[in-house]
């Protein structure tokens, strides 16, 4: 049976609830805790920490958190993001802060097929050099011409181009489709 020791009626937890609605918090202590050292940092004068490694305070780093606060915004509560930007001054952050999303295999052979399929447009065949780096501009719709949005990436399509044909095995149906109509020799 466990402790009823240290319980609080619902009436009173209404009455402290009613003085102070934080006063016992759902989120975590170690939450709360970075919450008043960088609420105290800021008393004692200090500017808000943003960067990670720029104020360190009791083993804690300030700039971590805040940047973590920052980049996850909509995970906190309302009460949470309320704190944050009234008492500490903190924002959530733009998208352009925020770091780009990993690119998953998925994406990775697409940006190496389409490097494929550009070289096999302008050569007439998919017979790579190993050592090949081909070029190709990624992001925006490329139809303007301004650049917006786009990067050039360099691909190693030899070495590629070679792990497909070693991996036909493993590869889908479908890639295979798509790596034949493109010139593709698999022996």
């Amino acid at each position: 049976m466990p402790s009823s020791a240290g319980a609080l009626s619902d009436e009173r937890r209404e009455q402290l609830e009613d003085i102070d609605p934080s006063w016992c918090p759902a989120w975590p202590v170690e939450w709360q805790r970075a919450f008043h050292l960088v609420r105290q940092h800021l008393e004692a004068g200090g500017t808000l920490p943003t960067e990670p490694g720029t104020v360190m305070h009791q083993g804690e780093d300030l700039g971590r958190w805040v940047r973590s606060i920052r980049l996850g915004w909509e995970k906190l509560t309302t009460v949470q993001q309320w704190m944050c930007e009234h008492i500490l001054g903190i924002t959530p952050a733009a998208e352009d802060e925020k770091p780009q999303p990993r690119r998953t295999q998925a994406d990775k052979w697409a940006m190496n097929y389409a490097a494929a399929k550009q070289y096999y447009e302008r050569e007439g065949h998919l017979r790579v050099p190993r050592k090949h780096i081909e070029r190709i501009i990624v992001g925006g719709d490329g139809k303007d011409g301004n650049g917006e949005d786009q990067d050039v990436r360099e691909l190693r399509l030899g070495a590629w181009v070679g792990n497909q044909r070693s991996r036909a095995a493993t590869l889908s149906p479908e890639r295979i489709e798509q790596l034949s109509a493109i010139g593709m020799r698999w022996t």
